[in-house]
């Protein structure tokens, strides 16, 4: 079993920056593969980002590729996204999410997810 808990929303203006972290428990976080999604009010939750247990591979929603950064400290049991030019089209709440075998973008495909963490941009 993992649990998840993400931290580091907040309220931000257009442009800005954030950092999520997704801090998880359990002696394996290692092995497990990692992705950031988001839910918007209204909308389906949808990929973000993913890294591999190992982090020798990420994967990128294209609406986040060359503003947004996936990386993980595994001696810190902790999985991070760095959220550069931030647009109003970002808000939403952001989970962090796991899984032992599955790396791909598929919600469908992690066991283990975290509470969310809200992240708002103001134009």
């Amino acid at each position: 079993q993992v649990q998840l808990v993400e931290s580091g929303g907040g309220l931000v203006q257009a442009g800005g920056s954030l950092r999520l972290s997704c801090a998880a428990s359990g002696r394996t976080f290692s092995m497990y593969n990692m992705g950031w999604f988001r839910q918007a009010p209204g909308k389906e939750r949808e990929f973000v980002a993913a890294i591999s247990w190992g982090g020798g591979a990420t994967t990128y929603a294209d609406s986040v590729k060359r503003r947004f950064t996936i990386s993980r400290d595994n001696a810190k049991n902790t999985v991070y996204l760095q959220m550069n030019s931030l647009q109003p089209e970002d808000t939403a709440v952001y989970y962090c999410a796991g899984s032992g075998r599955y790396f791909g973008t598929s919600s469908m495909g992690y066991n283990y997810w975290g509470q969310g963490t809200q992240v708002t941009v103001s134009s």
